[in-house]
């Protein structure tokens, strides 16, 4: 908490900036000695100007990012970047908020950062969703015009999210599905993760360009990997222990989740490296399927406990089994290993053999020829 007030009243503290660059900066999958040109750009860039609209969202992505704690979120508006206009966080409203807002995207032109949360809807020329008597789409174009780059948090803003599935409605979109002449980033999750957001703020302040992006449009650094292959019920799925039902033995020891639906097989996300609210936290480590929410096609289209299809459920089954000792299961691990030794002796005998023939020759009789 005093750290906190620290931030709130007097500044971030060195400390806290330092340790907001080397988290970022590992998220990033940078080197560890580059924190320092992180936190160069993070003092050198002062506090870019970002602007961030609200269309058909839930406002989980941005109480998300309330929680952040490295940094806190005082820090991140007060002393890292200008969130000069977010309908959830600002003072004012009304009048006073719209002018904000104006003032910002003329003053920062070509230069300000654009965070969009939320689908934008397009039938009926978007009458679904209006603020200050404009639609979405009017208030989303008009200020993607003077965008230095378009960063969509959420799934909403991504892909148009649960807004989006059939029968669409109000013709709910990502935002991709709409500008086509600025750079854009997808950061999606339902929340994402608030720290996978500013690593990519931070990135594109040092380098002055977007992270590498996936064909989805997402960071590399964050969404590059399933989240199966770092999962620490990955054990139990190798060895083919499986979850049967919730509540059950199985379910309580911590077997794998693929059987009562999991997606994580099939999800690229960080969730089960950098997890949540900074206490380890994650839904698979809490006993719930990964529910796929960083992929469009996964998320509210495929049924939580519906599985995903992977090509080896199940573990590769060519080695030799562990109960050979049983009767009528073959032969002992011995004997195994006397049979395999006099093979290997047999092959390599007759690989001297060959080596010792004349050139051309291939140990055929000439009559048999």
């Amino acid at each position: 908490m005093k750290e906190e007030t620290e931030m709130f009243c007097e500044g971030v503290t060195r400390r806290s900036f330092m340790k907001a660059a080397v988290t970022a900066t590992a998220m990033m999958g940078l080197p560890f000695a580059m924190h320092t040109q992180v936190a160069e750009a993070m003092e050198k860039n002062g506090n870019p100007a970002v602007i961030w609209l609200h269309f058909q969202e839930c406002t989980g992505c941005s109480e998300s990012l309330l929680r952040s704690t490295h940094p806190t979120i005082s820090s991140l508006i007060l002393d890292m970047i200008s969130l000069d206009y977010h309908e959830t966080l600002m003072v004012g409203s009304g009048a006073q908020a719209e002018k904000s807002l104006h003032d910002s995207m003329k003053a920062n032109h070509g230069k300000y950062i654009l965070v969009v949360e939320g689908a934008i809807p397009t039938k009926q020329n978007g009458i679904f969703c209006k603020v200050s008597g404009k639609t979405a789409l009017e208030s989303m174009q008009h200020a993607a015009e003077g965008a230095a780059a378009i960063i969509c948090i959420g799934t909403c803003a991504s892909y148009g999210g649960i807004q989006s599935v059939s029968p669409n409605p109000t013709g709910a979109v990502g935002v991709r599905d709409i500008v086509k002449d600025k750079p854009i980033i997808n950061i999606p999750g339902c929340p994402p993760s608030p720290y996978n957001f500013l690593s990519t703020v931070l990135y594109y302040l040092t380098f002055k360009k977007v992270p590498e992006l996936d064909e989805m449009g997402r960071p590399k650094f964050a969404y590059g990997r399933r989240i199966h292959e770092h999962c620490e019920r990955r054990p139990h799925f190798d060895a083919g222990r499986f979850a049967k039902a919730y509540g059950d033995p199985t379910h309580a020891q911590g077997f794998c989740l693929y059987k009562l639906g999991c997606k994580g097989p099939a999800t690229y996300a960080n969730c089960s490296v950098q997890r949540f609210n900074d206490v380890g936290a994650w839904p698979v480590s809490i006993g719930h399927p990964c529910i796929g929410c960083t992929e469009p096609d996964i998320l509210f289209k495929k049924a939580i406990a519906e599985k995903v299809q992977i090509h080896e459920p199940t573990p590769f089954d060519s080695y030799a089994p562990v109960d050979l000792k049983e009767k009528g299961k073959g032969p002992d691990p011995l004997t195994t290993g006397f049979v395999g030794l006099a093979a290997g002796a047999a092959l390599g005998a007759g690989a001297m053999m060959a080596k010792k023939l004349p050139a051309g020759e291939e140990g055929v009789d000439e009559k048999t020829k």
